[in-house]
């Protein structure tokens, strides 16, 4: 691999990782925003259902985070399992990984 075709990559991998984590930044935003509206109803009404929202989208933020900024040798977990199922092709096609 040449210098100009490492520096591509090393862009589309930096650019890939900024886009997940600004993706999960705005579900975070609007994970706050919806469940404050929600809380404040729920408060108003005198019940507390509010929490079911909250805890099933804090579960589903919760996952998606653990995607985005768990490092698994040197990426996210999506990035370490896009490197495992390259290197099974390769190797599928007889090729060095």
């Amino acid at each position: 691999m040449n210098t100009l075709s490492i520096d591509k990559d090393l862009e589309r991998t930096a650019r890939r990782r900024v886009a997940a984590r600004m993706g999960w930044t705005l579900h975070a935003l609007v994970f706050l925003a919806v469940n404050a509206g929600l809380v404040y109803l729920s408060l108003r009404s005198g019940r507390d259902w509010a929490v079911y929202p909250v805890l099933g989208w804090g579960l589903g933020l919760l996952i998606h985070g653990l995607a985005v900024w768990v490092r698994l040798g040197g990426g996210g977990l999506y990035e370490h399992w896009m490197d495992r199922e390259r290197e099974r092709l390769q190797r599928d096609r007889g090729q060095r990984p």
